[in-house]
């Protein structure tokens, strides 16, 4: 199925593009795939030709992503990003029944070797805080809003972990997946059918992200859950 790029868009002005990022799409080209492989960057270059991402979000990740139009814009980001003066605020379904109130896990943060994954690393890790709320509890898993202060890789799965919370399928940080037989009392599969989870990726979703625009004007912007995301939501609402 061919993304098109005007499509994701849910903000744009002179400046800045603001896109839902679908998941199971890289933000910049992978070192690993060829030359066809499509990337955020890339369809947004297309797109605008001095488009720059503000940020990146992983792959399987869905959500709120930044471009930016020209290097002024691009800048004026980064040094917001810097600062610390940005607001992030994902979505995830974690593993587990937990009630967080403005909870913050400050854990540092080291790649592993061949740099797929982290770990938790109180010597030689960068300093990494991030805040949680649970949003909705259910009965073997929570919605949470996670709140990266600081902007490390895996940060927001690693920090789960470390709360015994890891992100329903993410198979890296012990997160478990979740299905409908798991919800449902009656659940009858059709024979000789194999049953799927519920979702298939880390169930991470980049919700909004608030930053000041060139004109001074703080802004927050919001992408609405993707089919996957919004079914998982759903169903463990329904039967949860």
């Amino acid at each position: 199925m061919k993304l098109n790029f005007e499509d994701l868009i849910v903000f744009e002005n002179e400046d800045y593009i603001l896109i839902n990022k679908p998941p199971h799409v890289a933000s910049l080209d992978e070192r690993t795939t060829d030359r066809t492989g499509v990337s955020i960057l890339r369809m947004a270059k297309e797109y605008h030709a001095d488009a720059q991402l503000g940020h990146r979000l992983d792959k399987e990740t869905s959500g709120i992503l930044a471009i930016a139009k020209n290097p002024e814009a691009y800048r004026h980001l980064a040094m917001q990003f810097e600062h610390r003066e940005v607001t992030k605020r994902y979505h995830a379904v974690t593993n587990g029944v937990h009630n967080f109130d403005n909870v913050s896990v400050y854990l540092p943060i080291s790649p592993i070797k061949d740099g797929t994954a982290v770990r938790i690393d109180r010597e030689k890790g960068k300093i990494a805080e991030t805040i949680f709320n649970t949003l909705q509890a259910f009965r073997t898993t929570t919605l949470v809003e996670c709140m990266p202060i600081t902007g490390r890789m895996h940060q927001i799965r690693v920090h789960l972990m470390c709360l015994k919370a890891p992100i329903v399928y993410d198979a890296t940080y012990g997160g478990e997946p979740v299905y409908l037989s798991d919800l449902k009392r009656k659940f009858n599969l059709k024979q000789g059918t194999e049953e799927l989870p519920l979702i298939q990726r880390v169930a991470l979703h980049a919700h909004s992200l608030t930053f000041a625009l060139l004109n001074g004007d703080e802004q927050t912007f919001v992408a609405p859950y993707p089919k996957d995301f919004n079914v998982l939501v759903k169903q463990l609402e329904k039967f949860g």
